[in-house]
């Protein structure tokens, strides 16, 4: 019996994981991971660390990749509810420059699949959120770079979080899209 299905999104090797859960009086069970199932849907990579956020309403965290030790990305909410963004920068893509966008929430238990070659963002949406990361390659801060969340040749469509978008300093001096380098990821 499968465990989970895997839905094609609008961006190649972008993919919509829903788990199978099994609830009762008790509460519920699911499996978050299974190397064989993945794998029969094409993700292959070994995840080699996980990472753990909490963030409050109007946190926006991203929209980030690594130009070396790049990292594909399932990632869930543990708790709460957010808008999630993968943007293609890989140069040979058909969708080169593309965003698309999620709801994840703990309620429908919903993952992503961010492969490598992506940036990738969220958006806060409840009081607070619990994101949880698990990462083909560990972090390398000197490798890290984004784009800037309002970048006007993406065009990502963010949701109304209720407040102001909160960002780091570092996420608010992304260099544009149309600026950037993304050479690394030819080979994705």
């Amino acid at each position: 019996m499968a465990n989970f299905t895997f839905l094609k999104t609008g961006l190649p090797g972008v993919l919509l994981v829903e788990p199978a859960v099994f609830g009762d009086a008790r509460g519920y069970f699911m499996e978050t991971y299974k190397k064989e199932e993945f794998a029969a849907a094409g993700i292959t990579r070994e995840f080699v660390q996980d990472n753990q956020s909490s963030s409050s309403r109007g946190v926006l965290r991203g929209v980030h990749f690594q130009k070396e030790h790049t990292q594909g990305k399932l990632v869930r909410v543990l708790r709460g509810q957010v808008f999630d963004v993968a943007v293609d920068c890989r140069p040979q893509s058909p969708a080169f420059g593309r965003w698309a966008g999620f709801t994840l929430s703990e309620d429908d238990r919903r993952m992503l699949y961010v492969p490598e070659g992506f940036a990738h963002g969220f958006l806060v949406l409840s009081d607070t959120a619990e994101f949880s990361y698990k990462c083909t390659d560990t972090y390398c801060p000197s490798a890290e770079g984004g784009i800037p969340w309002d970048d006007a040749d993406i065009g990502i469509r963010w949701p109304d979080a209720g407040c102001e978008y909160l960002l780091s300093e570092k996420d608010r001096r992304h260099t544009p899209f149309a600026q950037q380098d993304f050479g690394c990821f030819r080979k994705f």
